[in-house]
């Protein structure tokens, strides 16, 4: 079957979400004015996932706030000690109705916490309905570039606040957003040859190994677990690309399939020294890689933090492929929607 298109609202979607630029730091204010002792992001899943890309945002500045992320059932079960009212707490979930993520609004809640802000597509949806400010991006096929956009800007608002970004570095880092589309779309035209290769390389392989290491560690995770697993019915394993020479690389051979991404950010080394390893013992050896993208729009000094959002959009490109080449829906599903789990 023919790979599908980018999603028609993919521009307007983005759009919405840069146009929230404005709302977002009341709120964030309202919760440093209270007294903000830490910062956590919280969510399950693919939107577990989407926050590590603000999580290294705020690990590459000198923040006075610590900041956190946290899957949904883990801060419900087993909630850190730290929580509590000068917590701002910010809760995703696409639909807006994972019990998880909705029921740690209940536990911060508990904890005194009294700034919650979520981000899914819904803005009727239980998630946003209960949070005290909600940002939404309604629409049901671009997901992981407006919830980081959401997610940044929450983070540099955050910096401004608190005094660690100063109101140049803030307007100058959220402006490097501006070009994402842009950069989106060409960086789809310039990988769909190598996608393609890859998609029909590896669909019918027994298992698929995935890496990444920083703020591509959980992009790695969203195509093994998210896309893969859940999408394709593919097995498929991921790992931090600094502890796969801690066990996972004994598993390769010259048949062994890994796709590798490659960041421009602190974390790059790492990635480089997997790629040196499995590009001479395997000869499937896959690499998305952002310096083989140009990225127009992107400032220079930008092209590490937005052009991590870039390689989570490709990500989705690459489920694409593989559902041209399996005939296999994105949409089908065995269980997940289906049965109680």
């Amino acid at each position: 079957m023919p790979v599908a298109s980018l999603p028609e609202d993919l521009a307007a979607t983005i759009d919405l979400a840069l146009a929230e630029r404005s709302r977002i730091p009341a709120a964030v204010s309202k919760a440093v004015g209270d007294g903000l002792s830490d910062l956590w992001f919280v969510g399950a899943g693919g939107s577990h996932f989407t926050s590590s890309h603000v999580g290294a945002v705020m690990d590459a500045k000198n923040t006075s706030v610590p900041t956190f992320r946290v899957n949904s059932n883990e801060f419900v079960y087993d909630t850190p000690a730290r929580l509590g009212p000068g917590s701002l707490v910010v809760v995703t979930s696409h639909n807006g109705t994972t019990p998880e993520t909705i029921k740690a609004i209940e536990t911060a809640r508990s904890r005194g916490v009294r700034a919650v802000l979520a981000v899914s597509r819904d803005p009727e949806s239980p998630l946003a309905t209960n949070a005290d400010e909600a940002f939404t991006y309604n629409s049901k096929h671009v997901v992981s570039e407006p919830t980081q956009i959401f997610l940044a800007q929450i983070g540099h608002s955050v910096l401004l606040a608190t005094g660690d970004e100063t109101k140049s570095e803030h307007d100058e880092a959220l402006a490097a957003y501006d070009g994402l589309h842009e950069a989106i779309v060409s960086a789809v035209a310039e990988s769909d040859e190598n996608f393609a290769a890859m998609a029909a390389a590896l669909a019918s392989q027994p298992i698929i190994y995935v890496l990444g290491a920083g703020p591509n560690e959980d992009i790695a995770r969203t195509l093994s677990m998210c896309y893969l697993q859940e999408m394709q019915w593919i097995h498929s394993a991921a790992y931090n690309a600094g502890d796969f020479f801690h066990g996972a690389f004994e598993v390769v051979t010259e048949q062994t399939p890994v796709i590798l991404y490659l960041g421009e950010d602190r974390s790059r080394p790492i990635s480089e020294r997997t790629r040196t390893f499995i590009q001479k013992y395997s000869r499937q050896a896959w690499l998305v890689d952002l310096q083989d993208l140009t990225l127009p729009g992107i400032p220079k000094d930008y092209r590490a933090e937005v052009g991590a959002l870039v390689l989570g959009a490709l990500t989705s490109r690459i489920a694409q492929h593989f559902e041209a080449t399996t005939g296999h829906s994105l949409t089908e599903r065995r269980y997940m929607f289906k049965v109680q789990y």
